[in-house]
């Protein structure tokens, strides 16, 4: 453990951050869940419903570097291409 009060309270705040990424990724795992339990159901309106939601999840985690600009697009484009293919 360190002993430098700077030292510490960086380890004070890793632990905040750590905490509040934690919170976001298990956010963002479970509304992308809900996005392919609707296409693997072949149910599109629900599926764009969802996808709305998790859009705006992964935009603020990526505000917030959770996760990286490009892997939010990412997501949110290959979840899109599979409602696309179940809409066809």
């Amino acid at each position: 453990m360190a002993n430098h009060k700077s030292a510490l309270k960086r380890h004070r705040q890793s632990l905040k951050r750590r905490a509040r990424n934690r919170i976001s990724k298990t956010r963002i795992k479970n509304t992308v869940k809900v996005v392919r339990e609707a296409v693997e159901a072949k149910d599109v309106a629900k599926a764009q419903e969802a996808l709305k939601d998790v859009m705006s999840i992964l935009d603020k985690a990526a505000r917030k570097k959770v996760i990286h600009q490009r892997q939010a697009q990412r997501r949110v484009a290959r979840l899109q291409l599979a409602i696309n293919k179940i809409a066809e």
